[in-house]
């Protein structure tokens, strides 16, 4: 998809609400340290230095959709404990849709303990009832599900296979989804498929496929029979196999298939992911989109998530960012500071060294050009600080710059070595560093380390000052120059 349709897709979200139906819990995660044996048992004695609680489970999927901005309401059951209170908190917080949500006596609310120390989990403690919803609890649950679908845009169910979603609270939901016209898309799990007919949408990943299906994926032939059995014998739209690292495939009723390899740059994690895909799929339909287009989208939100470590979302300026980048358009890579630096922040969680330089450069020549080349190798990205038509005239006088502030980016980034620029109106670029905080901060020609503005600041914080010597006689001043002479009696 094009920057401008991800664009058009995204401004219609806030306007979205959207129904999360599914098992909720609680993720803590404890950090800690570990460098002995414990005397009681040949096990290792992690010494606790810090500890998260987030929501899981179809908290995920909330947390995805409120990242976009959309408004979400909840249907859910949760124990009468301290967990249920807290994650019912939780969500209230968050400004969340809690009507739907019903507590159930001598139930367990679902809290998944993960201990980590050097970036390894070293164990998981899982608190947790699985047994199906008592008889009242689903009736009133319906009722619930009843009630809100109407004032909402789409239905999002996700199955994690603990209680909630019995066979026949999801036929009611799949029912109640037809009869007013609102897509019910699931995120499906365990070896039952048939308890999910009639859906709009289903999101397996190829393991839960294989053992719906009863086919044994081993190649593309086998995964298209497996992909259009399943379409055909649970009477869906459509149906989106997700296969990790080679993408997903998009199976709808009127026989068309669609096939997307990934788009994520690195595989670092693939937790949550399909959380991610359950959400931007919900919301392709919900916005009206074609089941192309959504597939289409989904996949590129896909491609992101797996790229950071542990569950994550996924935000519109990134998915902005991708869209513009696989279309090589040299408008995806110009960007507003703001933007740019949510963009560095994630580049820097994956270890990422970002060099930083600045300049005019009016009238682009080979000098410019083997200057960046050799920024652009100090580390993983260059980011070009560009000084505005304004900035230039004061700094250079009311004939300069020749070319316009809008040319000069565009050809700037069209070069390989420039990942992103950055358009600033300052005189100098101390305010830009200050937000986009680069590792490595490049300046050119006869400058010392000393004179270089920001020197303070990058060092601060751990960064480093490099100067590269520009070409010899290759300068915007030399070229006026020698255009001027070249046809001066002309």
């Amino acid at each position: 998809m094009k920057p401008n349709q991800v664009e058009s897709f995204l401004a219609r979200l806030p306007d979205l609400r959207v129904l999360v139906i599914g098992d909720l819990m609680l993720d803590e995660y404890i950090w800690g340290r570990t460098e002995r044996i414990s005397p009681e048992a040949p096990v290792q004695v992690v010494d606790v230095v810090r500890g998260d609680l987030r929501l899981g489970g179809a908290g995920n999927v909330v947390n995805n959709l409120l990242t976009l901005g959309c408004q979400v309401d909840v249907i859910s059951v949760l124990g009468e404990d301290e967990d249920g209170i807290s994650l019912h908190r939780m969500l209230e917080k968050k400004k969340i849709g809690t009507g739907g949500i019903v507590f159930e006596q001598q139930r367990t609310t679902s809290r998944k303990t993960r201990v980590l120390a050097g970036n390894q989990q070293m164990l998981r403690i899982d608190r947790e009832s699985r047994e199906p919803i008592v008889e009242t609890t689903q009736a009133l649950l319906i009722k619930r599900v009843r009630e809100m679908i109407p004032s909402c845009q789409v239905v999002l169910v996700s199955d994690y296979l603990k209680g909630l979603l019995t066979e026949g609270f999801l036929k009611e939901i799949i029912a109640i989804g037809i009869a007013a016209e609102v897509p019910v898309v699931i995120d499906p799990k365990g070896d039952n498929y048939d308890k999910y007919q009639g859906a709009t949408l289903l999101t397996p990943n190829r393991k839960e496929a294989q053992i719906a299906s009863g086919i044994v994926i081993t190649d593309e032939q086998s995964l298209l029979r497996a992909g259009r059995l399943l379409l055909t014998n649970l009477q869906l739209d459509a149906l989106v196999l997700t296969r990790s690292e080679e993408g997903m495939s998009l199976f709808s009723r009127d026989g068309s298939e669609i096939h997307l390899p990934t788009e994520a740059r690195e595989v670092f994690d693939v937790s949550g992911a399909g959380d991610t895909v359950l959400a931007l799929l919900g919301l392709g339909l919900g916005a009206g989109l074609s089941l192309a287009d959504t597939a289409r989208i989904a996949n590129l939100a896909a491609g992101i998530v797996v790229g950071k470590v542990g569950t994550s979302t996924v935000s519109s300026e990134e998915l902005i960012d991708v869209a513009g980048r696989l279309t090589g358009d040299s408008d995806a890579k110009i960007k507003h500071p703001d933007i740019l630096s949510v963009l560095l922040k994630r580049e820097r969680q994956l270890g990422r060294k970002i060099v930083f330089t600045n300049g005019c450069f009016d009238l682009l020549h080979v000098g410019h050009v083997k200057y960046l080349q050799k920024a652009r190798n100090l580390g993983d990205l260059l980011i070009l600080g560009l000084n505005s038509d304004a900035s230039i005239r004061r700094l250079k006088g009311s004939k300069r710059p020749l070319i316009s502030e809008e040319e000069r980016a565009h050809l700037l980034a069209a070069l390989k070595c420039i990942d992103y620029v950055v358009v600033f109106n300052d005189d100098t670029p101390l305010e830009l560093i200050h937000v986009l905080r680069p590792d490595i901060l490049v300046k050119g020609g006869d400058y010392s380390p000393d004179d270089v503005v920001g020197k303070e600041l990058v060092e601060s914080y751990g960064g480093r000052v490099d100067i590269i010597p520009f070409v010899d006689g290759k300068s915007t001043t030399n070229i006026i120059e020698r255009i001027l002479e070249q046809y001066r009696d002309e």
